[in-house]
């Protein structure tokens, strides 16, 4: 089941979706974060630990904000897509968003 506030963030990234503010893929998402690309990159709870090690590093070492959340499955769901590891968020006022309604 989920929250409230879980919905909310999720249908969030949706309309970041339709907006074209959303890329996927460990390898464009890692591209983009050392270009300074994306302002928040979400990295499904079941990612591999290679996935995670890998994105968890290149995001400290860029400073971009990473949060681990949901189910690839739930992330893909939520653009619209199938399954998705890693989504990066290429908008800031998209990004800014979601982190404070994924803190909540």
């Amino acid at each position: 089941m989920m929250g409230a506030n879980e919905e909310r963030w999720l249908s969030l990234l949706g309309l970041a979706a339709r907006a074209r503010k959303i890329i996927s893929g460990e390898e464009l998402v890692i591209k983009e974060v050392r270009r300074k690309g994306v302002q928040l990159v979400l990295l499904s709870e079941d990612a591999s630990p290679q996935t995670v090690k890998k994105v968890t590093d290149k995001c400290s070492f860029y400073s971009v904000p990473l949060y681990i959340v949901g189910t690839r499955d739930k992330l893909g769901g939520a653009i619209g897509k199938g399954e998705r590891v890693v989504l990066g968020v290429t908008d800031f006022g998209f990004a800014k968003k979601l982190g404070t309604l994924i803190d909540q």
